[in-house]
């Protein structure tokens, strides 16, 4: 079975117009798929309301229980439903879920070392067991940043690193493809020019550009993530922006594809 995962952040779900254009197209993209969301800057704007005030160290957010109140409140119920509602309008059957449901994702609460990230969780195990029954169903899921600890506990969990677990696990048994969707056009060799897309990366031509500074430190974490995520089957990883997703989804070079060793799309 070919599986695409296909994630999206706050530069598509924070504006109402890119997301409709981004669910039309994620409702022409073929065969199984599964959309991972966020969507912190709605987190932080309806905390900020009701007085809770975001903290952020090194780009993650520290969860207390009042914010992961609110997380929870807008990743699972606020914006998930407003997707799905959306895809069935458009004759994409899917259906919402959180880690906890079906028991999808479990997780660990991040353990303290020299910060305490709160109600934050590190995956520990996927269920493509019932992944698997969805997709014999043809239902298609939509899955929030809030995963459990088989105890009763739900915990915010990276997008990212969500998307990256559901990859690794189904590609035990599946041929899969990872889709990063963010606000650059690709890896970038000038992070301020959008025409200066790499269009292919392997293990070796990101050794000799990291030795030669060329990718911008804010990208090494995305693609350190890609290549653990090839090492552990995936097929290939792409990142690019939400609006070539369809282009990408027909081999066209629309933004970076990262590969292990070699050029082989399909």
């Amino acid at each position: 079975m070919k599986i695409s995962i296909i994630k999206i952040g706050g530069n598509v779900i924070d504006f109402p117009d890119k997301l409709e254009e981004f669910l039309t197209l994620f409702s022409k993209f073929p065969g199984h798929k599964i959309l991972v969301h966020g969507g912190g800057v709605l987190a932080s704007r309806f905390g900020e309301s009701l007085g809770v005030m975001p903290e952020m160290v090194d780009g993650r957010r520290i969860t207390d229980k009042d914010t992961l109140d609110i997380v929870t409140m807008v990743y699972a119920g606020l914006i998930n439903k407003n997707m799905v509602a959306k895809l069935q309008a458009l004759n994409v059957n899917a259906v919402g879920l959180t880690g906890a449901d079906g028991n999808l994702i479990q997780s660990v609460k991040r353990p303290v070392k020299n910060i305490d990230y709160g109600f934050v969780g590190d995956i520990q195990k996927v269920n493509t067991d019932f992944l698997n029954t969805l997709f014999e169903g043809g239902i298609h899921p939509v899955i929030c940043a809030i995963t459990h600890n088989k105890s009763g506990q739900l915990l915010n969990t990276n997008a990212d690193s969500i998307a990256s677990a559901l990859a690794t696990s189904l590609a035990k048994e599946h041929h899969v493809n990872l889709y990063f969707c963010f606000n650059k056009s690709g890896v970038l060799v000038d992070e301020k020019n959008e025409n200066s897309i790499i269009p292919l990366i392997n293990e070796e031509i990101y050794t000799e550009l990291r030795k030669e500074n060329v990718i911008h430190s804010g990208m090494i974490p995305k693609l350190d993530n890609a290549f653990e995520a090839l090492k552990k089957g995936v097929h290939h990883v792409w990142i690019g922006k939400a609006e070539n997703l369809l282009l990408a989804a027909k081999g066209k070079l629309s933004g970076t594809i990262i590969e292990r060793h070699r050029y082989d799309l399909y």
